[in-house]
């Protein structure tokens, strides 16, 4: 579970930004009534979704594309070769020396950990790693590589890990130590690295054929009667591989007309294939406890099948869901709390700010949220001039 997650200098985001996932402590009776929307771990009380609104251009989408390449290197580092260069762009207006920064707070079997790094585009700069297994901090591993070549001066470790020097010598600028470590059977690293690459689901369109055939296989039930809660008219499935190319085949079974097959691929509405493999992704992150990143939500869902999805993971038991959205539906205090609610504006140079609806002491939870964000009272929506009207005059 995911405790807070704080980047700077990705994309369109310059300075430090933060998305926490710990729950406030809210008393109203609004927040009470939708303790649902929360769930315990140890002892704290975490979120179990984040909207991020905003315009169009404000970054959004940079939050998500920054989360998704941090936890890419994590995934994947160890493969990297000396003329690799890292998938992300830093924020082109700013200091052209500056690093990039990515820290991530995480429950993981119910003890916190803190994992951190700074890098350029072509190596890495600083990386650590903390844990709390008896409720202290307790530090793993500590990495700075402006310190000199020496690995020595570079790393200072605990007993955390076993023979960590064969581990950080094997470790180049372009790798991250903790990708190293897992690669090489290091147990603590091992942990993080499956947290990374198991848990945190960066995009459910990525989900494989096979991958979907087993989800379809051991949720079935569920899937169907999900599908019939969220409006759709199929009463059945049925996978095969095909015998020529070896591709599963998938059939679906109309309630209109049972008896006739379509073919899920050229049959279905692009809605459906949407919905198909989201929700079959859905309710293995729910499942397990997971956690999902969506860039804007709603792209071929309807406003009422998006608060469906969102109520998915309120009703599960720890799994969490990060996603961007322009549906105002769902900005409803009846619906959501305060803290839950996040948004991104443009500042004066170019840059994004990220910012919570929790910060504005001032807004009433009994007062119309949709209204008062589309009145502009928190940013982050357009602004629109008199354009159209000089075009108007001008024709």
């Amino acid at each position: 579970m995911i405790l807070e997650i704080r980047l700077s200098n990705f994309f369109s985001v310059n300075e430090e930004v933060g998305l926490n996932m710990q729950a406030a402590n809210i008393q109203t009776k609004q927040a009470k009534a939708l303790e649902g929307n929360t769930f315990v771990c140890g002892d704290e009380r975490m979120l179990k979704t984040v909207a991020i609104y905003g315009a169009n251009a404000s970054g959004k989408s940079s939050i998500i594309k920054a989360i998704r390449a941090c936890v890419g290197m994590v995934v994947a580092s160890h493969s990297y070769n000396e003329n690799t260069v890292f998938d992300f762009v830093p924020f082109k207006f700013g200091d052209k020396t500056k690093a990039s920064t990515f820290a991530m707070r995480f429950m993981m079997s119910g003890v916190e950990y803190e994992y951190s790094f700074a890098m350029t585009q072509t190596e890495i700069l600083t990386e650590s790693l903390y844990y709390y297994p008896n409720n202290r901090r307790s530090l793993v591993f500590l990495r700075d590589e402006t310190k000199g070549t020496d690995k020595r001066d570079v790393y200072e470790f605990r007993s955390a890990i076993r023979r960590p020097m064969d581990v950080a010598q094997n470790t180049s600028r372009k790798t991250l130590f903790i990708s190293r470590a897992s690669q090489m059977d290091r147990e603590i690293a091992k942990d993080v690295f499956r947290y990374f690459s198991d848990n945190i689901v960066l995009d459910y369109k990525r989900y494989s054929q096979v991958t979907i055939e087993s989800l379809l296989t051991e949720n079935k039930g569920i899937f169907l009667h999900a599908l019939r809660m969220a409006d759709s008219d199929i009463i059945d499935i049925k996978t095969q591989k095909d015998s020529l190319s070896g591709n599963m085949v998938i059939t679906t079974f109309h309630k209109s007309n049972p008896a006739v097959p379509f073919d899920f691929y050229t049959e279905e509405s692009d809605g459906t294939k949407v919905l198909f493999r989201m929700m079959l992704t859905l309710l293995n992150i729910i499942k397990h406890g997971k956690v999902l990143l969506v860039d804007e939500i709603e792209t071929s869902l309807h406003v009422k099948l998006v608060e469906y999805i969102v109520g998915l993971f309120h009703h599960s038991e720890s799994a969490q869901l990060i996603y961007t959205t322009h549906n105002t539906y769902m900005l409803d205090t009846a619906k959501v709390r305060k803290d839950q609610v996040y948004f991104v504006n443009k500042r004066a140079n170019g840059s994004s700010d990220l910012y919570s609806l929790f910060d504005f002491k001032d807004f009433r939870e009994n007062s119309n949220l949709e209204k008062a964000y589309l009145q502009g009272r928190f940013d982050a929506i357009p602004y629109l001039d008199d354009a159209t009207s000089n075009l108007k005059a001008d024709a």
